[in-house]
Formats: C-alpha cells, sequence, structure tokens
C-alpha cells in the first residue's frame, strides 16, 4: 500500500464561476493521482454512476403522470389528493382561459376564462388515472353549473383538462358512468391539452398550511371527513 501523504491532496477551487467539464475533469485526474487511483480506474467508476444516475432519473420519469381537474376551490381540491396513495404532489393553478399566466385577481374577476384546477403528478403503477377520476366525482358536485357551495363563478366550475387522447377517452366514459350517481345531469366540462399555469406561492399547500383558516376549518375539513365516510380513505 502506497503511503499517501496527505500535504500532496489538493483543494478543488472553483472559483467565483462553475469549472468547465474539462476543467473539473482534469481535477479529478489530479486528485485520483493523489489517491494513487489510476485514470482509467476513475473513468470506469465515473461513467458507471453516470449511468446509474440516467438509469435512475429515467425510471422516475417513466412512472410519473398528471392529471389536470378542477371542482370548485382549488384548495379544496388540493386537500382532497394530496396524502392519497400514489400521488407524488399537487399542484394548485389556472387552465382554459385566454390569458397566459393569470394572476388570482384576473381569475377571480371571472372574465379570463380560466378555471381554479390542481396538476396532479401520480404514480400510475401505483395509482391509476381511472382512480384519480373516480373520486372527483365523489369530492364535488359535478352537476352545478359554474358553482360549488358558496362559491360561484365560471372559475369554479367543474372540469378535467385531458392530457392525452387516452385520458380524454377515459373521462368521458368515466363520466358517463359516474351519472348513475346523481340525480341531475352531470356538467362537467372534459377537454383536452389546455395549457396550465401554477398559483401564486400563497396558494400551494393551503390547507396543510393553514388548518386554522376560516375557510378551511368551515369548507374544507367537513369536506374531507365527509369523503372519508364514502370512500373509506383519509
Amino acid at each position: 500500500m502506497k503511503n499517501i501523504r496527505r500535504s500532496s491532496t489538493r483543494k478543488i477551487n472553483l472559483g467565483n464561476k462553475p469549472p468547465s467539464l474539462a476543467g473539473f475533469l482534469c481535477e479529478c485526474k489530479i486528485q485520483a493521482m493523489n489517491l494513487g487511483i489510476s485514470w482509467a480506474k476513475f473513468s470506469c467508476m465515473f461513467f458507471l454512476l453516470l449511468a446509474i444516475s440516467a438509469q435512475l432519473c429515467l425510471g422516475a420519469s417513466m412512472n410519473e403522470d398528471y392529471a389536470v381537474l378542477g371542482g370548485g376551490c382549488f384548495w379544496c381540491v388540493e386537500a382532497v389528493y394530496q396524502g392519497q396513495l400514489g400521488i407524488k404532489s399537487v399542484t394548485s393553478g389556472y387552465t382554459a382561459g385566454k390569458k397566459p399566466n393569470p394572476t388570482y385577481e384576473e381569475v377571480c374577476s371571472g372574465t379570463s376564462g380560466h378555471a381554479e384546477v390542481v396538476r396532479i403528478a401520480f404514480d400510475p403503477t401505483v395509482i391509476s388515472y381511472e382512480k384519480i377520476i373516480d373520486l372527483f366525482w365523489d369530492a364535488h358536485d359535478p352537476t352545478t353549473l359554474n358553482r360549488q357551495g358558496a362559491d360561484r363563478g365560471t372559475q369554479y366550475r367543474s372540469i378535467i383538462v385531458a392530457q392525452t387522447p387516452g385520458q380524454l377517452e377515459t373521462a368521458k366514459k368515466s363520466l358517463a358512468q359516474a351519472q348513475s350517481r346523481f340525480r341531475s345531469p352531470i356538467v362537467t366540462e372534459v377537454i383536452e391539452g389546455a395549457e396550465f399555469f401554477p398559483a401564486e406561492a400563497y396558494h400551494q399547500d393551503f390547507y396543510e398550511r393553514n388548518p386554522n383558516h376560516p375557510y378551511n376549518r368551515a369548507v374544507i375539513a367537513p369536506k374531507l371527513e365527509k369523503l372519508k365516510s364514502v370512500t373509506g380513505k383519509n
């Protein structure tokens, strides 16, 4: 075993800006030589780690799909899906309107054409798109046009925005099957491909961050309890 002198070890100086790839590899080569590791062995380890990282990233992206839907205030819909098995994240936002990157005030005015929705990232190997849509029918009243409870306006309309033709077909089929649950006709808008715009930061994770907010206590908490009794899940 070679005697490695600590004094020979150099720190990589990155300066005020990131080094180029060539510069980074050059520094790595020097460090490898100082540690008695051949450049060939270091190269093999480096590219092996690179391949493993790429594979992990590819696997993660392959196990992620998206669903976009709205059923009234997005605080409510967000709270319904957060914590469900297979749901990776839920983002509140706006879609199906005329103006790019609308503000909350513009959407609330009712003139933007946008609806309040959530964008759900989910693992299709754990929860299917069909189950996400099935929960949607229990989570709100899809028979009230442009209204959920006391929230009134086109921004609160019931809507499903399919991300693929397959999702569009699934959503329409689910709607037809769900009609038997309701006495009045379902008025949910089902479209494909409308662009999603994330809402302002203070709207995200609203129920989790503000459990004592009057709206959360009066509207969302009772809805979650009712939903739990219907589905048997949290």
